[in-house]
């Protein structure tokens, strides 16, 4: 059985990388011009290592950054 494959440009399956595409390049892209593309990568490479992945506070887990909620659940597994 083939795995479905919907067309390009169909945001409907997507919708979780769409919505990480626009809000970098709301937060990064559209505020800066950079020198290089070098100065891009590294840039755009911290902001997802760093930021997205350490301390931006998501929805779906509470408002809690993603540090945070690591720590309050490992906290509650612990205590049980």
């Amino acid at each position: 059985m083939k795995t479905p494959v919907s067309r390009r440009g169909n945001r409907c399956d997507n919708a979780p990388m769409e919505s990480f595409w626009g809000t970098l390049k709301n937060e990064l892209v559209h505020r800066r011009r950079h020198e290089t593309r070098a100065e891009a990568i590294q840039e755009m490479a911290g902001l997802i290592e760093i930021f997205y992945g350490r301390y931006r506070r998501r929805p779906r887990s509470g408002h809690l950054s993603p540090a945070a909620f690591t720590r309050q659940f490992y906290g509650k597994q612990l205590a049980a």
